[in-house]
């Protein structure tokens, strides 16, 4: 089975989404950081202007969700005054950058994430999800996340640009990185890219020149996880979602000078020091880590079921990987996965080792029995 169609374009600040409790609006950190007095104004205008309720997601944006359509104006001049929309509006959108979250002032992933930005009006017209993920520390950490044009170190250290989709890439030095990333973009274009809409569908079926399948990347980095790092503490999000009087007791609490965030539904409070919260994951072994549910009914229209109270009762229950969808879309986990749920018409599918639109090996589970039948299924 196919994907079902999901929206062509993610909501940004300028262009936000209906969903069921309102406009989600999104807003793109410039390197994937917001300083403390961003984070905290962040938390006054999701407060002020819409639920309260901050989602962290896979591309390391966030959103405020639940804003009133008369409000929104109102909410981007709050975000204008923060200095969390850099951009014009025509260019906010392009802005699909992931940047590896322990990145040093001055260093190289610094400086290619910010040329990148400021050359973003070089780039063709390109598909509105198509991203980029500046990932040039020692070890790939983006592996498993979704970008289309990816700089990376090879496996001895040399820089290297990779298109995705692709085993293999160009080496780069880091002073032409940006120049070689936008020649790949008009060849993406030229060979009719955009009708594939992603790299790697069309990487599939156009191979790019030879010359730029040359080296192999180095091997991935182990995965990151809650707890201390040497650039301060991650903390994680349960199912990515960010409440913003927790968030703000939690900057204040730790005194942390700034927020980095990543795809991963963690972010990095930076200087901060382990703390104990009941408001976010704090133990790498937390089982809800491994699990992915999307906001579910009815704070989506698309979906029929609610997902993050079941998520929340079967998280210590099934080993492994679990993803919770509130229909076929698969927008929390949009890969397979060992053990998925799915909605339809307020009863859910199981799907074993598959994606949320795969053929079920259940139908029909009522949500109501769920939490005591999943062992036995």
């Amino acid at each position: 089975m196919s994907r079902p169609d999901a929206k062509g374009w993610c909501p940004g600040a300028f262009r936000p989404m209906m969903s069921g409790d309102g406009l989600v609006v999104r807003v793109r950190p410039v390197l994937a950081r917001l300083s403390r007095d961003q984070v905290l104004g962040l938390c006054d205008a999701a407060q002020r202007f819409g639920s309260g309720l901050i989602d962290l997601t896979s591309r390391a944006n966030l959103q405020i969700r639940g804003v009133a359509e008369t409000d929104h104006m109102d909410l981007l001049d709050q975000l204008h005054a923060l200095g969390l929309l850099p951009d014009d509006p025509a260019l906010e959108s392009r802005r699909n950058v992931l940047v590896a979250p322990f990145w040093r002032e001055g260093g190289e992933t610094q400086r290619l994430a910010t040329e990148l930005t400021a050359r973003l009006g070089e780039l063709p017209d390109l598909p509105a999800k198509i991203g980029y993920a500046i990932d040039t520390g020692k070890a790939p950490v983006f592996t498993r996340n979704s970008a289309d044009f990816r700089l990376e170190r090879t496996s001895n250290g040399e820089l290297m640009l990779r298109a995705d989709g692709m085993s293999r890439g160009r080496t780069v030095r880091a002073d032409e990185a940006i120049d070689a990333l936008i020649e790949m973009a008009h060849w993406f274009v030229n060979t009719e890219g955009p009708a594939h809409r992603r790299m790697a569908n069309h990487t599939a079926l156009v191979p790019p020149p030879a010359d730029w399948q040359a080296v192999l990347p180095a091997a991935p980095a182990r995965g990151v996880t809650a707890g201390q790092t040497v650039n301060g503490t991650l903390f994680g999000a349960v199912f990515g979602q960010l409440d913003a009087t927790g968030l703000r007791t939690l900057i204040t609490s730790t005194d942390a000078q700034a927020m980095r965030v990543t795809p991963w539904r963690l972010f990095l409070l930076e200087g901060a020091e382990p703390v104990a919260t009941s408001d976010f994951i704090t133990r790498p072994d937390d089982p809800l880590l491994h699990v992915d549910a999307c906001p579910g009914a009815p704070l989506c229209n698309a979906a029929s079921v609610e997902t993050r109270t079941l998520a929340r009762q079967l998280a210590a229950q099934i080993r492994g990987p679990l993803h919770i969808s509130g229909c076929a879309k698969g927008c929390a986990r949009p890969r397979a996965c060992a053990t998925t749920l799915v909605g339809v018409d307020g009863a859910f599918n199981l799907v074993r080792n598959g994606h949320p639109w795969d053929e079920p090996s259940l139908t029909g589970l009522a949500p109501e029995t769920l939490a005591r039948r999943i062992g036995e299924l």
